[in-house]
């Protein structure tokens, strides 16, 4: 693991909490220089720290208004298996998450549609064509108490 100073995880808090701040706005913010705080942010990308920076959406807004996890069980649990899963879920779009988890399920989705329709045809056509799957149940989310997409740094 990389070493990072407060510096360091300060620029990643502030980041965290709004992807545009420039190097400018940070170093007047920390009492460091412009340069000193662009390096700081080119090697926390470098070492993939910052993986990306992106623009949270509302997603009701564009249309996306049904969301469901998706427990999966395979059939086999095998290398093999578990990469012929594992490549095919990653072309269906709807798909947002992908986790490899303990238990009784395999994996856990989480999965945005439309509606309730769109999801149905994304379980029929897609998802129970996925190969080596035994079983899938859906858990479909009335409400969101909570989604973070800041982590708090040790």
């Amino acid at each position: 693991m990389f070493h990072m100073d407060k510096i360091d995880k300060n620029i990643l808090e502030m980041l965290q909490n709004n992807g545009r701040m420039t190097a400018g706005a940070l170093a007047n913010e920390l009492g460091i220089s412009r340069t000193a705080a662009y390096e700081r942010i080119k090697k926390l990308e470098r070492r993939r720290i910052i993986r990306k920076v992106v623009a949270l959406i509302d997603p009701a807004r564009v249309g996306l208004t049904c969301f469901t996890f998706v427990e999966v069980q395979l059939e086999r649990h095998g290398r093999e298996a578990v990469q012929r899963f594992l490549h095919a879920i990653t072309s269906i779009q709807e798909v947002m998450e992908c986790h490899h988890i303990t238990g009784e399920a395999d994996f856990l989705l989480k999965v945005a549609t439309k509606d309730t329709g769109s999801y149905e045809d994304l379980l029929l056509n897609q998802l129970t064509a996925l190969p080596d799957v035994r079983n899938l149940k859906t858990l479909v989310v009335l409400s969101t108490i909570k989604q973070e997409t800041a982590y708090t740094i040790p």
